[in-house]
């Protein structure tokens, strides 16, 4: 079973949707016991860092996902891909989770076109930088959907993928251990995001 953590933040059920269509069997819940008994947990998100990291506190759940994620794979998606680091710098500076390495910042910082539009939504080309079993039917250079205003840095070492917007190099996917994030959400990514999500629920 994949366990979707309910902390109030997160289209969770167009997510569960997906899952299902893949025959895998997946539960939105905010109950620690059950973040524990499951196979696999997502950690989705949508809107502002901080207020985010109030709610996930907010729940309790944080160290049972600390503890869970030395164990089973997690996959942050999203928001829920920024959490996964030790700090963001979205309207301030907030703690993360610290499950992976690097920091999130603003993506209009880091362009030197103007033009370019800020949040980067849409569709964008994800290029693969490592092998990995998530990847296992995806194919380089396949498209997936993005939306977001801040990106993922310094994390070169856990970096599995990214995608190019201008002269940034988009954090598209990162590991660390058993823990995964993706910036852009796989279940608006059509069928190659379904893959991607396919992979996750045989890891």
């Amino acid at each position: 079973m994949i366990a979707i953590v309910d902390y109030g933040v997160g289209n969770l059920f167009s997510l569960r949707s997906s899952l299902e269509a893949l025959g895998l069997a997946a539960e939105v819940t905010g109950e620690a016991d059950r973040l524990r008994s499951a196979d696999r947990i997502i950690l989705p998100g949508v809107g502002a860092f901080a207020d985010a990291k109030a709610k996930l506190d907010a729940t309790g759940l944080v160290p049972v996902l600390r503890e869970e994620a030395a164990r089973k794979p997690l996959l942050g998606i999203c928001l829920g891909m920024q959490l996964l680091f030790g700090r963001s710098f979205e309207y301030g500076e907030h703690p993360g989770l610290g499950l992976v390495g690097g920091e999130v910042a603003a993506l209009r910082e880091e362009l030197d076109d103007p033009a370019l539009k800020v949040p980067h939504m849409g569709w964008n080309r994800l290029e693969i930088l490592r092998d990995d079993p998530l990847f296992r039917y995806f194919q380089n250079g396949e498209h997936v959907y993005y939306v977001h205003s801040f990106y993922a840095r310094h994390c070169a070492e856990d970096t599995l993928a990214v995608s190019r917007y201008g002269n940034v190099a988009v954090t598209g996917v990162v590991r660390r251990g058993k823990v995964y994030g993706t910036q852009f959400h796989p279940e608006k990514s059509g069928d190659a995001g379904l893959r991607l999500l396919k992979a996750f629920g045989e890891l």
